[in-house]
């Protein structure tokens, strides 16, 4: 925690005018300022509003490679938290900072902490959110898995494909909803069965606009499109909401190489000998020249 001089000797001098303040960004972008004081704060390009009844327990920081954590909890609020964006996930995995501020020169401040929502849940009227700080990140694997199937995922960084390429993705009109999970529609034109199975389906418009899905099933049923997602998206999704789907992967090299052609990018390793090379014996039949294994 690094203090200005002019911050410390306000600390220092035993009469002090501090407050804390917390910014939270969500996934989406939209940022939302909070803090204990009895009036708003500005700094940083965000209002910090005083009236959304938030506060925070004391923050557990540590040396070393300790997780640091700490606890939100506020009353639910239309304006600033609102129930539905927390049932919905909005806030799931949201960035949050927080200050200790001098109220009467907010350019007297110092972060005292910088992590992430982790689980956050309802009680009556208000919420918990529980912050994960930054060494959370270090309990995560780090480095490759020896697997033969692909590790990337279908369009990021590591895979370099373009989901935006022609024939890859469709933007629809919401026809048929069931539970928020079933989709159905009369006619999808020039994709074929299966094709959007392991894929996204994301809303681009309503009330659920931003939220998205894992396709589990992507089939033809009594001649209408049917997909159906692994869980429920939930916000109400009406007729007429645009939606998009995004192609699905499953992962093995034939499929990235006939699918995708982007064989090059396949971040498995698919010539991993399987069990039964246990077992396998000389032979006078194929070519051992050393090339590839692969057409």
């Amino acid at each position: 925690m690094t203090i200005s001089q002019e911050f410390q000797a306000h600390l220092d001098q035993g009469l002090t005018t501090l407050a804390r303040a917390w910014a939270v960004q969500r996934p989406d972008g939209q940022v939302f300022g909070f803090t204990d004081h009895d009036l708003d704060l500005t700094f940083e390009d965000v209002v910090f509003k005083a009236d959304t009844g938030l506060s925070a327990s004391a923050l557990e920081q540590s040396t070393g490679l300790s997780v640091d954590n700490t606890e939100a909890f506020g009353a639910l609020s239309d304006i600033a938290i609102s129930e539905i964006d927390i049932e919905a996930g909005r806030f799931d995995g949201a960035e949050v900072t927080a200050w200790l501020v001098n109220w009467a020169d907010v350019s007297q401040r110092t972060k005292l902490f910088l992590g992430t929502i982790g689980e956050m849940r309802r009680v009556g009227g208000a919420f918990h959110a529980e912050l994960r700080g930054l060494s959370e990140a270090l309990q995560k694997p780090q480095g490759r898995v020896y697997q033969k199937p692909c590790t990337a995922v279908l369009g990021d960084r590591k895979c370099g494909f373009d989901l935006d390429a022609d024939g890859y993705s469709a933007e629809l009109d919401a026809e048929i909803i069931e539970q928020g999970r079933v989709f159905r529609w009369a006619k999808i034109q020039g994709f074929e069965e299966g094709w959007f199975a392991r894929g996204h389906l994301r809303v681009l418009s309503g009330a659920a606009k931003g939220l998205d899905g894992v396709v589990k099933r992507d089939r033809f049923v009594d001649g209408t499109r049917v997909i159906e997602l692994w869980e429920p998206i939930r916000l109400e999704i009406k007729t007429g909401d645009i939606l998009r789907l995004d192609a699905g992967c499953d992962k093995r090299f034939e499929t990235c190489r006939l699918k995708f052609a982007n064989f090059l990018n396949f971040q498995g390793f698919p010539d991993i000998p399987g069990e039964d090379w246990l077992t396998a014996y000389p032979s006078d039949g194929g070519v051992f020249d050393g090339g590839s294994l692969r057409s």
